[in-house]
């Protein structure tokens, strides 16, 4: 059967327990727009975790809200469908087996760094499980990690945490994280302006951006509880927005995921993310940011 889920770290430790209980042979790493767009052939082979429901998979898992633009499970499908604070954790739970037992600590830390609760320390000097989710994490801007995902998952299922960490390829990334982190803030300063509440940060100008933790925005700018980021996708055939809560300023009653789904993404209530047409995404930014601003 194929693994078809995200490339980050719930993925990778979803990948961890569903290969352990699974005959898996290989895995696919997609984004969930693919799904949402009809981009990515799903087959009865596949075993589907933190994607939208699609009705051709064998089994799916998902801990994200159900958004209108996305098929809607029926209640006899395989798998499971709960809000919880990763689709990790989802899965843990579905097989309760005890030869999933040994990975409970991976799964803990899976759920604090998908839910970003997560204090100050762990964005500005993270350690363990959370450092490993930012070198795995696509918005920190590493870039394709295909090989990289597989390899992690199979260092987590055979070493020690310490021993997974001390890779080289792992700590290659690392270094990177650290080394850029100066610049993306410079870039964030540049780029970035509160809007009421909301802080906002237009990347679309800049051609090559540096290597960057996704939640340092919010050590910036605290008395801000929610934020939007704009930048452009694959050849600038959309502009790529996400919304999230911020992490240190909980007070935002916004629905990230609601909204995105407005405008054909998704998400769930702390984090979201659409695709924007070109021409239209200024309007349709003001808008978000006027809901939020609004929540």
């Amino acid at each position: 059967m194929r693994l078809v889920t995200r490339g980050d770290l719930d993925g990778v430790t979803s990948a961890v327990l569903i290969t352990t209980m699974e005959d898996i042979d290989h895995t696919e790493l997609i984004h969930p727009q693919d799904i949402t767009d009809k981009k990515f052939e799903i087959t009865p082979d596949d075993i589907m975790a933190n994607l939208p429901y699609h009705p051709a998979a064998a089994m799916w898992f998902d801990h994200h809200e159900l958004t209108a633009s996305n098929v809607r499970p029926p209640e006899n499908f395989r798998g499971r469908h709960a809000l919880a604070p990763s689709v990790a954790r989802v899965i843990y739970d579905y097989y309760s087996s005890e030869k999933l037992r040994k990975y409970e600590y991976l799964v803990s830390e899976t759920d604090r760094f998908d839910a970003a609760t997560l204090d100050i320390k762990d964005v500005t000097d993270p350690q363990g499980v959370v450092l490993l989710g930012f070198t795995i994490d696509s918005r920190s801007g590493i870039g394709s990690f295909k090989d990289y995902f597989n390899n992690v998952v199979s260092w987590l299922k055979t070493m020690p945490l310490d021993k997974v960490l001390s890779q080289p390829e792992v700590k290659e990334r690392v270094d990177l994280l650290r080394e850029n982190n100066a610049t993306f803030l410079k870039l964030l300063k540049e780029h970035s302006k509160p809007v009421g509440n909301v802080v906002f940060t237009d990347f679309r100008t800049v051609e090559r951006l540096p290597v960057g933790n996704r939640f340092l925005v919010y050590t910036l700018f605290p008395e801000t509880n929610v934020s939007v980021r704009v930048q452009w996708g694959p050849e600038k055939k959309f502009a790529a927005v996400t919304l999230g809560h911020n992490i240190f300023n909980r007070t935002s009653k916004a629905n990230c995921g609601h909204i995105c789904s407005d405008y054909g993404g998704g998400g769930h209530k702390g984090a979201g993310a659409c695709p924007l047409p070109p021409d239209k995404a200024d309007a349709m930014i003001e808008e978000i940011i006027k809901r939020l601003k609004t929540a």
